[in-house]
């Protein structure tokens, strides 16, 4: 029992954590507001339930980890907006890119990849923050909802797409430009899994305009893909590819006819 004792982490952690990504959801956009009331109102009191529910949860995990003093949660409210910027340059990205999709509001209340994203960017904020535990419990729940592995401290520009998503694997020193396509399967992942390498760059850094097609893996911390190239489904990168480059299944590499390269940008 003494040792049951002593990971007592607090009652229904993981529900609250569901309810609280839920709410600040529900702040940013009406679709998953259990009241879609658009109303001054509405969205106050959804801020004031976002505030409760987060200095609640920093409070119940300062039994156990250091935390930052109750202004953190004012600090989380005024990121609201930027957090909302980003995922609407998210959503439209979503929209233009993929013939599927019929409309924005489509792409925020059905498209899984659209909730990865979200959740991550709050996630990535609290991680920011350096508000413990809370961030990692929100990617795993993305995680469990939609197959999409992203660690909360990957900064990730806006304009970001992903396509299908299930079993994409972004780690935690994962660096991705604007405007990047990853379809399904995809990891950016490290060389190593040894612990003495915590504290270093261990994942790749994806440049802008990059389209990454289904089951590539893409390893290192100095690996860095250049702007505008295509990686092919199934490609093992270990070193850095120059931009405008395409990249087979083997890694080989050549120069793409132009820009656009419009015979290469498959819809799947």
């Amino acid at each position: 029992m003494a040792i049951r004792a002593d990971h007592c982490f607090p009652w229904r952690i993981h529900s609250s954590t569901r309810k609280f990504a839920n709410t600040v959801l529900a702040v940013l956009f009406p679709h998953f507001s259990e009241t879609p009331r658009c109303d001054e109102d509405e969205i106050l009191a959804e801020v004031a339930k976002v505030k409760a529910q987060l200095a609640g949860l920093i409070g119940s995990l300062s039994e156990h980890f250091p935390v930052p003093d109750k202004s953190v949660v004012d600090t989380f409210l005024d990121l609201l907006p930027s957090i909302y910027q980003k995922l609407m340059l998210d959503a439209r990205a979503i929209h233009a890119g993929d013939p599927a999709a019929v409309s924005v509001d489509e792409v925020i209340l059905t498209y899984p990849g659209f909730l990865a994203i979200a959740i991550h960017r709050i996630a990535h904020e609290l991680a920011r923050l350096e508000i413990p535990l809370l961030p990692r419990l929100l990617s795993e729940h993305a995680h469990e909802r939609t197959g999409i592995d992203i660690h909360p401290k990957a900064t990730i520009g806006p304009s970001f797409f992903i396509d299908h998503g299930t079993g994409i694997v972004v780690g935690e020193t994962a660096v991705i430009g604007n405007g990047v396509k990853l379809y399904q399967g995809v990891t950016l992942g490290a060389l190593s899994v040894e612990k003495r390498l915590m504290e270093k760059k261990r994942h790749p850094t994806i440049e802008d305009h990059v389209v990454i097609y289904a089951n590539a893996t893409i390893l290192g911390g100095e690996t860095v893909i250049g702007h505008d190239t295509i990686v092919g489904a199934n490609a093992w990168i270990t070193e850095s590819i120059p931009p405008f480059s395409v990249v087979g299944r083997t890694a080989d590499i050549r120069p793409r006819k132009s820009e656009t390269d419009p015979d290469l940008e498959f819809q799947i």
